[in-house]
């Protein structure tokens, strides 16, 4: 900062993605902003976005959530406040988290339609599209790839959503009472809490009809 007020110029330059995204260089951005230094960005090769026009899964609408948590129950808590919201998802992962990451998508998302990109606009640049589920088979099998992955899934439809809703009330009936489970999924998914509450009877209902196995 001292330099920049002394009038230099200073260029703040990546060889592993953009810089600012999911970086902390922002701060650098925000004091300088606030003494009215002038910032230029540079337009250069954005993993995100050469991942999602690459996937082959909507791309009027996409919502860029970064990394995810390490802990697989943060993670899937995270997971579940965005599961609802009407577009691509768009995530950074590191190599050796990305079985579990997608095994803890398809569990709260559901069966959706992803790709996961790696070494983008490099060499060995990958992409491999299947179902959450499948992936998650894949890269368990397989083990972690190499380089810096992208995972793209593609957004809920109606009907998913309610599958959503459906995990995420049989995740948290097995957890709290019946409305403390209703009041977190409805917080979470965003839907009202009147029809989360209706939801979770039938499924407690249903769960009290099951024969013993």
């Amino acid at each position: 900062m001292a330099r920049l007020r002394a009038g230099e110029k200073i260029a703040l330059i990546s060889d592993a993605g953009t810089p600012l995204v999911s970086d902390p260089g922002y701060k650098l951005v925000r004091d300088a902003v606030e003494e009215n230094i002038a910032i230029y960005a540079v337009p250069g090769a954005s993993a995100s976005l050469a991942a999602l026009v690459s996937a082959g899964l909507p791309t009027d609408r996409f919502f860029f959530a970064g990394f995810l948590p390490s802990r697989q129950g943060a993670r899937q808590k995270s997971l579940r406040e965005i599961s609802a919201v009407p577009a691509s998802l768009v995530f950074f992962e590191s190599a050796k988290r990305l079985a579990g990451s997608l095994a803890d998508m398809g569990e709260v998302l559901g069966p959706r339609q992803a790709a996961v990109a790696r070494e983008l606009t490099k060499l060995h640049e990958e992409v491999r599209r299947g179902r959450l589920d499948e992936l998650a088979a894949h890269y368990t099998t397989a083990g972690a790839p190499r380089g810096e992955v992208v995972i793209v899934v593609a957004p809920a439809g109606k009907e998913e959503v309610e599958v959503d809703i459906d995990l995420m009330l049989r995740g948290a009936l097995g957890k709290m009472s019946l409305r403390d489970a209703a009041a977190s999924v409805s917080e979470a998914s965003g839907q009202a809490r009147r029809k989360v509450y209706a939801r979770a009877l039938e499924l407690a209902k249903e769960t009290r009809k099951e024969p013993p196995e």
